[in-house]
């Protein structure tokens, strides 16, 4: 027997209509490239999103077709995410840090038959341009005078120019929910990068499950939060922010591209905002700047970290030196928001110390998501917290393939139903996830694993450690033992001798580094990860020797 309820498509649009009539006044403030504010409602937004959707449709955008944008994080861009999708088309949010050799790449491999831009990547679509194989035409984002007059594009329309045009009396199409929708290729640390492709459905469940009352709204008072991404809105959906941000009412505030703490503080305390996602990196920077001329926050209460797991001593000062919740989540381009934040998981705990052990966790399995462990046998490992393993997930928001291939392949691959993450982790029995290193940076010493992410953050917790990787290097006994790679805070003149003390005190023995080596900066990916491939590759003769 069939359930008798009405068959209506989970779609994209849906959801700003949604935040037009309940919570139309509610408001996006986006900071244009020129340093100005400028603010309007999601009623607004509304209108023009659905005036995109016509616009593409007189440029020909056809069902299905993909529409590249090459931007920051402004309120075109935002608008993109509903205009695209809404009508048909596919958005392809693309990273400008990444490689050009990747950039020509990902447009070229996806397709893409217009490529939005603004005036901060003007620059790089010079460059691209001329192997750009599948490009009919660009739009704009900026005026006719920030456009530079060498970019010698085919065809060029002003996105500002195309909205003006149309009216937004715009009926949004229906159609199968597990169309596409958006598109986000991995970074590409080995081989090229790889398209992870959303559906309608897959992104409307994601918001669902950040909206559960156990996790983002969970954080929530009445309609008062002031939401500001400080991930990309080019990274996995610009972490669900645009479109979570409006199903919760929440005030959304885009720093467009001025990723200078100053300037993220400054927009962050004259916006009041309230909570924030952004990855372990950003924060280090923002809060040594803080740190550093006294200031405070005023409005902040909690932050999201995702992409890598965060330092404890990074956890540990915004708890007790700015009051900020420090929530942990996980996911990955391929599962979107796989864990609840869990953002008041820790205020039951007695002390900050227990909270900060609660908070070092990545996030509680969400529901819908489904987690496991393995071992190198593929035998599955246990809930209990104490054994560590491959770790797996399924569910409704969790990749099957790529785009052009028929399944996950390499680091990460879709086996008997489950996603290969490449993560190693431990799973507790009340559906914590603990994240204990990537799988290919695990170091596999004597038959027993040493994370390589704890002893980094063991080492950025040293006040005279700006940034640290820890990499294997071949051992002639032990096969694999830990190289600590660290950058010196300025004017430190810290030893290795003196960084191993101090690791002494927070690590098992055998953990311990069996070398430390200091460089003046590590490589970074297009995503602001440190590159440990290029690291391994510059370290691979180095040479141990002894038992350690």
């Amino acid at each position: 027997m069939q359930g008798l309820m009405m068959d209506v498509p989970l779609l994209v649009s849906s959801m700003i209509d949604y935040a037009a009539e309940c919570h139309g006044d509610r408001e996006v403030a986006s900071r244009e490239l020129d340093g100005k504010i400028h603010r309007y409602t999601y009623r607004d937004a509304q209108v023009r999103c659905k005036k995109l959707a016509q616009a593409l449709e007189k440029l020909g955008v056809k069902d299905g077709e993909r529409v590249g944008a090459l931007a920051w994080n402004t309120r075109q861009y935002f608008e993109m995410f509903y205009g695209v999708p809404g009508m048909g088309g596919v958005l392809h949010t693309i990273n400008p840090r990444l490689f050009h050799e990747q950039l020509v790449y990902i447009a070229n491999h996806a397709e893409d038959a217009w490529l939005a831009f603004d005036a901060g990547c003007a620059d790089l679509i010079r460059d691209l341009a001329p192997e750009l194989t599948t490009v009919r035409g660009y739009i704009f984002f900026g005026g006719r005078d920030e456009l530079p007059d060498d970019l010698n594009l085919s065809r060029v329309e002003f996105y500002e120019d195309l909205l003006a045009a149309e009216d937004g009396d715009y009926e949004w199409p229906e159609f199968d929910e597990r169309k596409a929708s958006t598109i986000c290729y991995t970074s590409g640390t080995t081989g090229n990068p790889k398209g992870v492709v959303y559906s309608h459905r897959s992104t409307i469940l994601t918001a669902f499950m950040q909206m559960l009352g156990d996790n983002i709204s969970g954080f929530k008072t009445g309609l008062r939060e002031v939401f500001m991404p400080m991930a990309p809105l080019f990274h996995g959906n610009g972490w669900q922010t645009p479109f979570t941000a409006p199903m919760m009412g929440y005030n959304l505030v885009l720093p467009g591209r001025e990723y200078e703490p100053e300037k993220l503080y400054e927009i962050m305390e004259s916006e009041g905002v309230t909570l924030c996602f952004g990855v372990p990196t950003i924060w280090m920077i923002l809060l040594n700047h803080m740190k550093e001329t006294g200031k405070r926050f005023s409005h902040l209460r909690g932050t999201v970290m995702s992409g890598s797991k965060p330092p404890r001593a990074l956890q540990e000062s915004l708890l007790q030196d700015f009051g900020v919740e420090p929530m942990q989540g996980w996911g990955m381009t391929e599962a979107l928001s796989s864990t609840k934040f869990s953002p008041l998981g820790g205020s039951t705990e007695p002390d900050d110390a227990a909270k900060l052990d609660a908070y070092q966790y990545g996030g509680r399995q969400a529901f819908g998501s489904k987690f496991r462990i393995i071992d190198d046998d593929g035998n599955e490992l246990p809930k209990d917290g104490v054994a560590q393993g491959h770790l797996l997930v399924r569910g409704p928001t969790v990749a099957s393939g790529y785009m052009k291939q028929d399944g996950l392949t390499g680091a990460t691959g879709v086996v008997g139903g489950w996603l290969h993450t490449g993560d190693v982790a431990l799973l507790h029995a009340n559906g914590y996830v603990e994240l204990a290193d990537r799988s290919k940076d695990v170091i596999k010493s004597g038959g027993e694993w040493i994370s390589s992410v704890e002893l980094e953050n063991a080492a950025m917790g040293h006040p005279e450690i700006a940034e640290a990787a820890v990499i294997a290097v071949e051992h002639p006994k032990w096969q694999e033992r830990p190289l600590l790679i660290a950058v010196r805070m300025p004017d430190s003149q810290i030893t290795d001798q003196q960084i191993l003390d101090y690791l002494r005190e927070k690590v098992a023995s055998w953990w311990l580094p069996d070398a430390v080596e200091f460089l003046d900066e590590l490589p970074h990916t297009g995503t602001g990860k440190i590159y440990k491939l290029k690291l391994r590759e510059a370290f691979a003769d180095y040479k141990l020797t002894g038992d350690g």
